[in-house]
Formats: structure tokens, C-alpha cells, sequence
């Protein structure tokens, strides 16, 4: 079979080495597997998750019982007061617009600790002219970067002490930045050193890509609210579209009600039969990231082995799904994200080629061969073209597939 697939002698044995090489961190990437796995069961249990919340409604949405329970759901696996669990939201990144425009108010400031936050929210911030950002609406924005990895501390405690900040971003995924992805026990330092010193600005997490990695989420760790994405970890490859917005019951309110309307909030809101698909894809979730995690550490110690630079290596604690490939050559790093289309279960027989994306001012290549459009927990790899020319790969609805994936893309460099 993996002749008939083109996969050569020399790769086989690469593959199945790197695989017994692996084997501690797969172990440990079981168990946290397990422990979500019983954390996800327990709150379809105490909710009393039946077939009836399964139901679609449309319009309003008004009394849409299956809604609610999924929101209760997300709200005792991530330990908050409400969540907002939602199709309306188109991506992440509209999840995050609609959550700082409801919190942030004319004259207030934003603050990102974990440098510039992702390139899609440019345009958002305002960072990139545009009429409609917070900037054109009188809100300030301000950074401070990462020190070698780590937060800032002592510039950090020092600005927010000030008790100016009304909403301090911490992103958890390193984006297409060089550094790396942060940790929660680094979220966690961070978090307490702040409260030392302030205790009204809101903490919020960009949580993407990070669910269900560890045991624990930030909001476990005194984060204030948390956002992220129904096409990555917790849809499970199954929710088509939808993001979440979990914290708080006071900030949920202010975000509910942007996303729909003042009075209205998030007593409205059609499913049009998602819910079954979330639920669904919530409760593969704790597999899916783990198969997805298992392709990332066999990438690192695969690629490492054949002279590349890869980040987290493949023993190192993980933060998120991502594994980045450091190839310093602009048709390497394209043929191995074309490797990767080729090893992909929709449009196999299409080539990747860089092009412009919006939100980005590099041109992108993206290989992603998903079921659903965009979904970043199957496997892709995508990359803007830029040196030192990084590969940023993620995903894996299987391990196997995942395998198999790679597999395609080595041989393609090759």
C-alpha cells in the first residue's frame, strides 16, 4: 500500500524510527487525551445532554434549549460563569472583533503583553489604517513584547499598575511570528503578577489552537474571558463554522450583545441544526487534538532528523497544536506544503501556490485539503513567504492520517 502510494523504502524507515523515538511523548499526550476525554463526558452528564437539544430552531432562535446547553457545557469544561457558543461568529478573529469592541469603550486602552497580536486583527486594531477599527473609534492601543520567549514582567507590572488599562490581550499561538507559542505556566506567572499590582483590567486569551493541549485552560488560571474557534481543536472536525467566547457573566453580556443587540444579547440566535455538530465535535475534541498533537511531535523529530529546524522540538512541553519547520528556502518550504495537499483527503490533485490573502501583506501558500473550509485541525500547512521561510503546520483529525500526510510532504522535498 505505501508503494502503491508513492511512498519510498528510505521514508518508511524513517517514519517508523522517528515513531519509537516518540513513544514517551505520545504516553504523555494519552493521558491528558483521557483526562479531557472524562472532563468533556462529565458536563454532557451533569447536563443532562439529550437528543431533544439535537433540535434546530430558526429565525429569533427564542427558547432554543439545545443552545443553552450547549453554552452551560462549555461553561463547566472551561470553570467560567456563561459562554458564547455560536455559528453566527464567523472565525476566531470575528470573535475576537466582536469581543473587544465589547468590552472597549471611546478613550480606553488595549494592551497586548505577548507582542503584536495576529495579522488578521491589524485591521481591527488599526494598526492598519481602516475607518471602521477600534483607533477610528477613540480606542488606544499599546504593546509590549516578548523577552526572550517570556513575558516582560517587569514592564508589565509596571504599565498596568497605572490602573489606566481596561483590557490586557495575552495570545496563547505564536501566529506567524518567530516566537514561540506560550505556555500556561507562564500565563499563569503573568496573571498573578498583574493582579498584584491591578485588579479591574480584564485578562482576555486568545485561546486558539491551545484547547484541550494541556489539562488545564487559562480561565482555570484566572483569566478573566477566553476566545477561540470551532474549526480548530474544540470543533473536532465535525462543526462547520462557529466560535466561543467563554468568561465572565458580565462580559459575556457585553459581547453577546454586540454580536446580536443591545436588550437582545445572547437570547437570540438561530442554530439551524448546528448543535448536534458542535456537541458531536466536542466530544471527539479530546482525540482529535491528541491525534493532532502525536503529528506534530513525529513532524518535529522527522524533519529534525533530516536537518531542519523545527520549534517546539519533539520532547519539548507543547502549548498549542503548531509545529513550525524552519527551511531558509523559499521552494523547499513550497514543495512541502504541496507535499502536503497531495497527502490531504479533499483536493489532493490541486497545487498550492503562494498567493495575496486578505489580512496579510506577504503572499501566503496554504495547504488545506479539509473537509471544511479554513479548518486548521485538519491537517494543514500554510506559511507567508518571507524568510526565513517557516513552514506553520497543524492538525490531524487522526494520527494516522497525519502520518500519512507527512509521509506525502517528505517525499515531495525529497
Amino acid at each position: 500500500m505505501y508503494k502503491e502510494y508513492g511512498i519510498s523504502e528510505d521514508t518508511i524507515k524513517l517514519i517508523q524510527n522517528c515513531e519509537k523515538n516518540v513513544q514517551n511523548e505520545f504516553n504523555k499526550i494519552n493521558e491528558i487525551c483521557e483526562y479531557n476525554s472524562l472532563k468533556v463526558l462529565k458536563a454532557f452528564h451533569d447536563n443532562n445532554l439529550s437528543e431533544v437539544h439535537f433540535n434546530e430552531t430558526t429565525g429569533y432562535g427564542y427558547d432554543d434549549i439545545g443552545r443553552e446547553t450547549i453554552e452551560k457545557i462549555y461553561s463547566q469544561i472551561f470553570n467560567v460563569e456563561d459562554s458564547l457558543v455560536r455559528g453566527q461568529f464567523i472565525s476566531a478573529s470575528h470573535a475576537l472583533n466582536v469581543t473587544l469592541f465589547g468590552l472597549l469603550r471611546p478613550n480606553d486602552i488595549l494592551l497586548s503583553i505577548s507582542g503584536k497580536p495576529y495579522d488578521t486583527l491589524d485591521e481591527v486594531i488599526g494598526l492598519k489604517e481602516n475607518p471602521s477599527s477600534l483607533k477610528s473609534f477613540g480606542i488606544k492601543y499599546e504593546q509590549i513584547d516578548l523577552e526572550i520567549n517570556d513575558f516582560n514582567y517587569e514592564e508589565i507590572t509596571k504599565r498596568v499598575s497605572k490602573n489606566d488599562i481596561k483590557v490586557i490581550e495575552i495570545q496563547r499561538s505564536r501566529g506567524y511570528s518567530l516566537r514561540k507559542s506560550i505556555t500556561l505556566d507562564k500565563i499563569e506567572k503573568v496573571i498573578k503578577e498583574i493582579r498584584k499590582v491591578n485588579s479591574t483590567a480584564i485578562i482576555m486569551i486568545d485561546n486558539c489552537y491551545g484547547e484541550f493541549t494541556s489539562k488545564l485552560e487559562p480561565s482555570n488560571l484566572g483569566a478573566d474571558i477566553l476566545v477561540g474557534s470551532l474549526i480548530k481543536n474544540l470543533g473536532g472536525g465535525i462543526s462547520p463554522n462557529g466560535a466561543y467566547v467563554v468568561g465572565k457573566k458580565e462580559l459575556i453580556e457585553l459581547v453577546g450583545e454586540r454580536l446580536t443587540l443591545p436588550g437582545e444579547g445572547k437570547e437570540v440566535g438561530p442554530t439551524l441544526g448546528m448543535n448536534k455538530k458542535i456537541l458531536q465535535g466536542l466530544f471527539f475534541a479530546p482525540s482529535v487534538v491528541a491525534s493532532s498533537l502525536k503529528t506534530a511531535v513525529l513532524t518535529s523529530k522527522v524533519m529534525e532528523e533530516l536537518g531542519y529546524i523545527t520549534e517546539p522540538k519533539y520532547n519539548e512541553p507543547r502549548a498549542d497544536i503548531v509545529q513550525t519547520i524552519k527551511f531558509g528556502d523559499r521552494e523547499k518550504l513550497i514543495k512541502y506544503c504541496q507535499g502536503i495537499q497531495m497527502g490531504s483527503p479533499v483536493d489532493s490533485n490541486s497545487i498550492p501556490v503562494p498567493g495575496d490573502m486578505p489580512g496579510y501583506d506577504d503572499k501566503v501558500i496554504m495547504a488545506a485539503g479539509a473537509f471544511t473550509q479554513g479548518s486548521s485541525i485538519e491537517l494543514s500547512c500554510d506559511a507567508p513567504l518571507r524568510e526565513p521561510y517557516i513552514a506553520f503546520q497543524q492538525g490531524g483529525l487522526t494520527y494516522e492520517y497525519g502520518k500519512l500526510g507527512l509521509m506525502k510532504a517528505v517525499e515531495n522535498i525529497k
